[in-house]
């Protein structure tokens, strides 16, 4: 009966449209009035949690929504809520709480209605009660009319709403134990005053401390729900159009040329006409074939202009043009290169060093796998850029590896365990010097060998073992992070007074680790021995049976039993302790800085047929510098004298403490190198910023870079320009400073690898072609050619440079200087004041006295006048 009461409502009131209100013109004939069937969507049953099925069933199927919460809903979300076809029916409702019901047999059409009279509310409401909670509830109320209400209030049991939820959000909970900091002073100094003063944050270590912005993930907003609609509309346009087809038919043409009969041409040949044309023309008809013969004339010149200029490599060009690269699946991958270097006589040839990246854990665990993959350094031609001309292995890996300049063919390794180690490449020499070894067969060989029966060895790459390695017990105990041969005009004693080097070739190394000191090794014969020169000549003539190139070992006598021949260790400053070195930079004198390179073709001496002499038939050399630079794991930079001294009490010889130490960097020094061009300017780069140093200038670096984005992890000279070096980076890119350009900033940088960069080696090929070897942390080494403004120095450029580094070492000076004085003038101001304070209190003069002497010195005065207006009056009596 009620759908037909609801039909004549609706029918009474649909004779005036206009008084109809919103509700009774949304509602339709099939449900009640005080209800409305709706449809709700998934994310509006989650946001509401009222789903079907989970929060309201059909035992349950009642939920009480709150009248903001749909309002909200609707002025977020607009027409795409669910509610919005009833928003002035939500609006009018009087209550704070609207009712919905899950109707999950579809009585009405949709899975829900909402209540939306008061009325039919609490009617549905007390419906859903059972029997038995009626009657009790009855019961209920008819105990609590005949019982006595007490004067005092009975407190009821909590009834949670939800509050709790937010006060557990509100409250503020110890996720970890609280941190305690204990702060103490000594007793003297409660109540010292305080003295503030200036101070350089560049001086100090840890002075500067930057604090990058970065994105906290604890604070991420992640966006719960975003209903967003679009809609493409395409462009349509009516066109139409009508091509008359034809009846294809073959149609031929045929042409013949018009030519002059023979008479006509006679008649023209003969004319005067034609005659006296040819005869103005000549001339200049020749003129034109000669200019013809001499130049182009469809030459454009204008474009000529700019050709030089406009390619890749020219001289307009400044980038870095990527030559060649090298890498090898087998003995690169998963591997990271941690030192190159350019073979000295043999163009081409390039020696690249392969590390493990594992940690130290990780290389523990793996040790039996390291021991099964030895370590190598690979020989890279430019012949074959794809497989290894030749391969060293180590006993470890290598950091830091140095061909000796008498010997090309000898090269001397630090590996990581702290051992050095010799190798003797002369027997594959003409193997590095041939175009491809291994893909070139001996012709002679190719008549005989039968097809599928040749030598594969001869395709395979060579691997060619150690032939001496250091003792580990008494090497370094760190990982060797750099070598260098001394050169050949000197060595260096025991207690490191220079001498004069006799037989003329490199014999000494010196090498450092952050085991905090830099030793010196000899790889002569040792002068105690118990074989004599002839029986030491005679076993070096000799060739080993397992030998199979015939070379003979001249480094025998080191294997397993090579000692450094002395030990310098750097002793801290100010405080007990040791500096940890990891890269240094020798000084050489004028006279001694150019290093004879042997040539390939120059016999290689024989270092098993040379004896350490000793060093009392030696001639010291006073002109050479045995003063050095060393940078540490800390960033410092320390100039220390690698001569020992001898302790007056002991008699022990001691490494003498360094002379300066300067904290500049914010991270691990990475390069110390001398100028090419300059014995006196140092490089040093470590952490976020690069330095340039004058030798003599102790203030502190002439240069010094402001901080940058990521960490420059190498650097090195130009070996052609002396205002140029080159400076990488830790996300693959390679700054090109040009100091005659600008000082403040890189001139450009260029972007190299996605890695960080680990090495970077210039190589001079010639004037025309100047290359630079840059590897990276994925172990692919890349070769980049010089554009001419890099290489191509200015016809005064070294004079200019040195000019910029001389005066900027006097300004350094100048600022010392001023800065001392101001200390001195402090200081004399402080014994003045304190001069004036110790001083008596003179005592003060009553009023009477200092009346009195102010009338004598009147009457003084007064006399004195009177005496020279009476000289005035004599003169001009006199006149």
């Amino acid at each position: 009966m009620a759908p037909k009461r609801e039909k004549s409502a609706a029918s009474s009131k649909g004779k005036n449209k206009k008084n109809a209100s919103p509700i009774e013109s949304v509602v339709e004939s099939a449900h009640p009035v005080d209800i409305f069937p709706m449809v709700l969507t998934s994310a509006t049953q989650e946001l509401f949690e009222c789903r079907a099925d989970e929060d309201v069933t059909g035992d349950n199927p009642y939920k009480l929504l709150r009248k903001e919460d749909m309002m909200q809903d609707m002025r977020t979300r607009a027409a795409v809520s669910d509610f919005s076809p009833i928003k002035q029916a939500v609006l009018d409702y009087p209550e704070d709480e609207m009712l919905l019901v899950f109707d999950r047999d579809f009585t009405y059409g949709q899975s829900f209605y909402l209540v939306i009279t008061v009325e039919a509310k609490e009617r549905l409401l007390r419906l859903s009660e059972p029997e038995s909670e009626k009657a009790e509830k009855a019961e209920q109320e008819e105990e609590e009319e005949d019982m006595v209400i007490p004067t005092t209030p009975v407190p009821q049991p909590w009834v949670s709403l939800g509050s709790e939820r937010e006060i557990e959000d509100e409250t503020v909970t110890e996720s970890r134990p609280r941190l305690k900091y204990k702060i103490s002073r000594i007793r003297r100094e409660f109540g010292a005053p305080v003295i503030f003063s200036d101070r350089n944050a560049v001086e100090t270590k840890d002075g500067f401390l930057e604090c990058v912005s970065y994105q906290d993930k604890s604070f991420s907003l992640r966006e719960m729900e975003n209903n967003c609609g679009t809609q493409a509309i395409p462009n349509v346009i009516s066109a139409g159009t009508q091509t008359h087809w034809t009846y294809p038919k073959n149609v031929c043409t045929q042409y013949e040329p018009r030519e002059f009969s023979e008479e006509d041409k006679e008649n023209c040949l003969q004319s005067e006409n034609l005659k006296n044309f040819v005869k103005s023309v000549a001339v200049r008809f020749e003129l034109a074939i000669q200019q013809n013969e001499i130049m182009d004339v469809f030459f454009d010149d204008w474009k000529a202009l700019s050709e030089e200029d406009s390619g890749l490599g020219c001289k307009a060009d400044t980038h870095l043009k990527e030559y060649q690269s090298f890498t090898d699946l087998n003995h690169c991958k998963e591997k990271t290169v941690s030192h190159i270097n350019w073979h000295p006589t043999i163009t081409g040839v390039i020696a690249v060093a392969m590390a493990e990246t594992l940690a130290f854990e990780e290389r523990i665990c793996g040790s039996a796998k390291l021991v099964l993959n030895p370590s190598l350094i690979l020989f890279w031609s430019f012949s074959d850029p794809i497989n290894p001309q030749l391969m060293l292995e180590c006993p470890d890996d290598v950091f830091s590896f140095e061909f000796c300049p008498s010997d090309p063919n000898i090269i001397v390794g630090g590996c990581m365990n702290g051992q050095v180690v010799l190798w003797d490449i002369s027997t594959h020499v003409e193997r590095l010097q041939g175009t491809r070894a291994g893909g070139t067969k001996n012709t002679s060989n190719d008549t005989t060998a039968l097809q599928g029966f040749e030598d594969k060895q001869e395709y395979e790459t060579p691997v060619v073992r150690y032939c001496a390695v250091s003792s580990i017990d008494s090497g370094h105990k760190a990982p060797i992070t750099d070598i260098q041969w001394l050169q050949e005009s000197f060595e260096v004693s025991r207690t490191g007074i220079p001498l004069e080097n006799k037989t003329g070739i490199c014999v000494q190394i010196v090498t450092c680790a952050p085991d905090c000191c830099v030793m010196f090794w000899d790889i002569r014969v040792p002068r105690v021995g118990t074989h004599s020169m002839g029986e030491k000549k005679q076993k070096a003539e000799e060739k080993p049976l397992n030998n199979p190139h015939g070379a003979v070992n001249m480094f025998k006598h080191l294997d397993l039993a090579w000692k450094p021949l002395m030990k310098v260790s750097l002793p801290k400053i100010d405080t007990s302790g040791e500096y940890s070195p990891l890269k240094f930079c020798l000084r050489y004198n004028k006279s001694h800085s150019q290093v004879a390179t042997a040539h390939p073709t120059a016999e290689a001496p024989d270092y098993s047929l040379l004896r350490v002499p000793s060093a009392k038939h030696l001639k010291p050399m006073e002109d050479i510098c045995s003063k050095f630079y060393v940078g540490t794991e800390d960033g410092e930079l320390v100039y220390t004298d690698w001569k020992m001294e001898r302790d007056n009490d002991s008699g022990k010889l001691l490494s003498r403490k360094p002379s300066h130490r300067y904290i500049l960097h914010d991270g691990l020094v990475n390069t110390v190198r001398c100028s090419p061009f300059f014995e006196d300017i140092i490089l040093t780069v470590g952490g976020w910023t690069f330095a340039i140093w004058k030798e003599g200038v102790m203030v502190g670096p002439i240069i010094l870079s402001q901080w940058s984005q990521t960490r420059c992890t190498q650097g090195c000279w130009s070996g052609s320009r002396p205002g140029v070096f080159f400076i990488g980076k830790e996300d693959g890119s390679i700054e090109v400073w040009d100091l005659l350009e600008k000082s403040h900033e890189p001139s450009q940088v260029q972007n190299i690898s996605t890695a960080r960069i680990t090495n970077i080696k210039p190589w001079i090929i010639s004037s025309k072609q100047h290359l630079l070897a840059v590897s990276d942390h994925f172990g692919t080494l890349h070769i980049l050619e010089i554009p001419w403004t890099l290489r191509a120095p200015s016809s005064s450029e070294k004079q200019s440079i040195r000019k910029y580094f001389d005066k900027e070492g006097d300004r350094l000076i100048y600022f010392e200087t001023r800065q001392m004085m101001a200390m001195k003038e402090r200081r004399e101001m402080e014994a003045e004041e304190l001069r004036k304070k110790s001083q008596p209190v003179a005592q003060e003069k009553s009023m009477e006295q200092v009346n009195e002497e102010a009338q004598k010195e009147y009457e003084a005065y007064l006399a004195m006048e009177k005496d020279i207006l009476k000289d005035i009056l004599q003169d001009n009596s006199d006149i």
